[in-house]
């Protein structure tokens, strides 16, 4: 099993090019299932998360080619209405094929996802959304079973904003009879490029990006080619890294506007960010200001920038909070960063008071989810001796290449066996 060996101390200078978003692309994906045809997907990241989804897809009758960041799905053959849990426990994405499915077949057998453990994650809204459409849903023996002549138009109103169940009954209801409207919906951007996504491929959507998705259904969509949007969360980890490090660091290729909350994050913490056009730079305070922060839903700090930033406040300047307000259980690389030196506690689950330290020292930790692996390796580059970062697969389900793109920009760090 392969690992990350990182020899820390180094300054990080240079540029960094963000690659295709993870969780714009899945979704997107997912989508090709409505559509009798072919269709592409452009800067396509190289990653575990979609070599599984691929792999669901072909099972279900799809044909794919995935070459040179370009993914080209054919859902003229899907013939099978059942994901299956060999396929599906890797991934809790998984699920984002129940609400094309029922919508195009009628029928759609999906396992409970898996996935990493960072909280339970319910998929009661997705369920509850599509009953509201119309389906009847059943669960036995482990799997998700939706069945509808035809979905119908409904109100669906979310208790919580949901990133997975906006996405799932967005596809659900572009295909059902009448209108619909998503209220309470969530507001990320991987949410916009999927409304752009099925309005080129004819649906009638409007709001997205916005609390309330209003969408008439069609009878049936045409193929589309898709660009996939930067990964902002991949962006915010090597900007993160370049302040650890009082580096100077370009970071290309990304959205701005995607990630205003971290930008105004790493400026209270001291680091000069400057914006152009596409690109950001961020240079390095030589004393990073602590920073107090809480997880919220897009606009706001997100959850899957947590662990970086609790890496980078490992050695600031004095104390910070932070508050996990998302998901429950996402505290578990402190007791790693422990391991490093760090000081930090943990109070009713979701709160961690981090004191400052001047450094973090080398030791062997593990990774044990896909945000938690890059906030070892930003405590990697920043600790003094060699750190040695086990269970890394957790990292190439959202991370193309990162080993490569730190050494790019002067890190020390190889994946070794």
């Amino acid at each position: 099993m392969d690992k990350i060996q990182i020899n820390g101390g180094r300054r990080l200078t240079g540029e960094v090019t963000i690659s295709g978003a993870k969780n714009a692309a899945l979704p997107l994906i997912a989508s090709s299932i409505l559509v009798n045809g072919k269709s592409t997907f452009t800067n396509v990241p190289k990653l575990m998360d979609i070599v599984s989804i691929k792999k669901l897809l072909e099972d279900l009758g799809a044909g794919c080619t995935f070459e040179n960041s370009t993914l080209t799905v054919d859902g003229a053959g899907i013939h099978k209405i059942e994901a299956e849990y060999e396929l599906v426990r890797k991934m809790r994405a998984s699920i984002l094929v129940l609400g094309p499915l029922v919508a195009r077949f009628g029928h759609a057998k999906v396992s409970m996802p898996g996935g990493c453990a960072i909280g339970a994650r319910p998929v009661n809204m997705h369920l509850s959304g599509l009953e509201a459409l119309g389906a009847t849903i059943s669960m036995d023996h482990g799997y998700i079973e939706a069945k509808a002549d035809r979905l119908i138009g409904n109100d669906i109103y979310f208790d919580i904003p949901t990133v997975t169940g906006t996405e799932n009954l967005m596809m659900a209801a572009v295909l059902a009879k009448g209108a619909s409207t998503l209220r309470n919906a969530a507001r990320e951007p991987e949410i916009v490029c999927l409304a752009d996504a099925l309005t080129q491929m004819g649906a009638k959507i409007s709001g997205a990006g916005t609390p309330i998705i209003s969408i008439e259904g069609v009878d049936h969509l045409t193929p589309a080619s898709v660009n996939v949007i930067p990964d902002r969360i991949e962006a915010g980890t090597f900007m993160v890294a370049a302040a650890a490090t009082r580096g100077d660091v370009v970071v290309k290729g990304c959205i701005p506007d995607h990630i205003g909350g971290i930008i105004s994050k790493l400026k209270a913490t001291g680091a000069t960010i400057e914006i152009a056009g596409n690109q950001v730079r961020v240079k390095g305070s030589d004393i990073i200001k602590s920073v107090d922060i809480k997880t919220q839903p897009y606009p706001g700090f997100p959850t899957d920038m947590q662990a970086q930033f609790m890496a980078l406040m490992t050695i600031a300047n004095g104390n910070s909070t932070i508050h996990e307000s998302i998901f429950e259980n996402r505290f578990i690389h402190a007791n790693e960063l422990l391991r490093m030196g760090a000081d930090i506690s943990i109070s009713n689950g979701n709160y961690a008071m981090v004191r400052g330290k001047d450094r973090l020292q080398a030791a062997p930790v593990m990774a044990s989810d896909l945000r938690a692996s890059a906030s070892l390796v930003i405590a990697g580059l920043i600790a003094e001796g060699t750190t040695l970062i086990s269970r890394v697969y957790h990292m190439d389900r959202g991370y193309e290449g990162i080993e490569k793109k730190f050494s790019s920009l002067g890190a020390d760090i190889r994946r070794i066996q």
